[in-house]
This record gives structure tokens, C-alpha cells and sequence, in this order.
């Protein structure tokens, strides 16, 4: 029996915005495309073991991993191969992966599904309709947002996933001393994300004294489009603020 407080919880039927809910400007579009038999093969075979849906309500880690751990939860993982590497590099904790895109969740679910990984779940869906109405506060140890779209153009801002109402969101899902790990290769964005998270309330940065971005941690791994990028001289910025309050 879960023991889930449920008034950590959104109730979609509750919220005052359900009315314009559909209107809400998204930091994503989808591009689909075409399928590879490994990707098919992670739909048809493992999502169904390792996927969760909103429908399957409140998550309860102990419940759906049969452990306490500490829970990891990575928002847009793209085609998976970064957090495929911390599951498996980092097997005495548990990680929620939340993805818009089915090639890329295919592709992680066909790989992970092959390893015979058990320490990972993941969901195919908004991830803000995930956080709001399946994880209740005060529950994620460490919520990791790395290279979302920048949208550089300035008309296109708004649809920057770093915005303060997504923050409060996340801040409220991470336990007290909780940690939000963001990256970005674009600096006028790594620019925007500091701008936000310092404005926002109950965070710290963790970087050094004087100092807004910290080292790469070892706990993230380096992608291929990094490794790339760094031949380039492209320069890629990290921050990690902790939950104070």
C-alpha cells in the first residue's frame, strides 16, 4: 500500500488553468521519424516492462523499483545513450527518464532492455504533466535537465524550458538538499538558466565561491555531440543548484 501523501499531488481536475491547459506554450515539437528494428523492438518488448504512464498515477519508488534508493530524474534524454551509461555506472540508485520523443525512448528501451538493466523507468510523455500529476514533492534526490533545446532565436525564448514557473515545480519535487543539475553547449542559454535559478527562491548554487557554472561531475558522462563539439572548441556549461527550502 502506497504512503503517498496525496496532497503532494496535483488533481487535474482541481487546477485553475485546466481551461487553457491545451494553449500552454511547450519547449518541445515533435519530429518522429523513421523507426529502427531496435527501436520497434524497445516499443513492442521492454516499454511495456520499463515504461509508466500518467494513467498508472502517483509514483511510489519503493513500490515500482522494490527498493529505497536514491531517485534520479532526467527530463529529455534524447536518444538515451548518456543516461543509459549513469544507470548502468550507477546501479545502487534508481532513475525516471521522461521523454517526448518515441525514437529516442526506443532506442533506450531496446538497449536497456538487452542489458537487462532494473534500475531504470522510463516515461513517453510531456514532462510537465509527469511531474504534476505523478510525483508527489519532496521525493527526487537529483533532477538532471542536460542540452535542452535553446531555441536561439529570440522570438522563440519563451519556449525555453527553463522558466521560473518550471522551476518552482522542480524545486518542490526535490527533498531538501536535493540537487537540479542543468547543461547547455549554448552560452547565451547557460546565461539564461543562471539568470533564473539565481532569481529563484529556496535554491543555492553549489558552484565556488565567485564563480556561476561548475566542473563537469563525473557523474555525467560526455556525449558523442560533446566530445565533437569540444574538438570544435565549443564550450559546454554546467550549473548545479541545491534545494535549501
Amino acid at each position: 500500500m502506497s504512503n503517498l501523501d496525496p496532497s503532494n499531488l496535483v488533481n487535474k481536475h482541481d487546477r485553475a488553468d485546466d481551461a487553457i491547459h491545451d494553449k500552454r506554450i511547450r519547449s518541445f515539437v515533435l519530429r518522429q521519424g523513421r523507426m529502427t528494428g531496435l527501436q520497434q523492438r524497445g516499443i513492442s518488448e521492454f516499454l511495456p516492462k520499463l515504461g509508466l504512464k500518467i494513467e498508472d498515477g502517483a509514483f511510489d519508488a519503493s513500490e515500482i523499483f522494490g527498493r529505497e534508493a536514491p531517485l534520479v530524474v532526467e527530463v529529455g534524454f534524447g536518444m538515451g545513450g548518456s543516461l543509459l551509461e549513469q544507470v548502468q555506472a550507477m546501479p545502487d540508485h534508481n532513475f525516471v527518464g521522461i521523454e517526448v520523443h518515441l525514437p529516442g525512448v526506443g532506442k533506450l528501451m531496446g538497449e536497456a532492455g538487452d542489458l537487462g538493466v532494473n534500475n531504470l523507468r522510463v516515461y513517453h510523455a510531456d514532462a510537465v504533466e509527469v511531474l504534476n500529476q505523478c510525483f508527489p514533492d519532496n521525493s527526487i534526490d537529483l533532477f538532471q535537465l542536460f542540452f535542452p533545446d535553446p531555441w536561439h532565436k529570440k522570438k522563440h525564448h519563451k519556449r525555453r524550458i527553463v522558466q521560473p514557473p518550471f522551476v518552482e515545480t522542480i524545486r518542490k519535487k526535490l527533498k531538501i538538499g536535493g540537487r537540479f543539475h542543468l547543461a547547455t553547449d549554448w552560452e547565451a542559454y547557460s546565461e539564461h538558466m543562471r539568470d533564473v535559478m539565481s532569481a529563484a527562491p529556496g535554491y543555492q548554487n553549489t558552484a565556488a565561491e565567485g564563480e556561476n557554472f561548475v566542473p563537469r561531475p563525473a557523474s555525467r558522462p560526455l556525449t558523442k555531440f560533446e566530445l565533437r563539439g569540444e574538438k570544435l572548441g565549443h564550450g559546454v556549461w554546467d550549473l548545479i543548484y541545491e534545494r535549501t527550502s
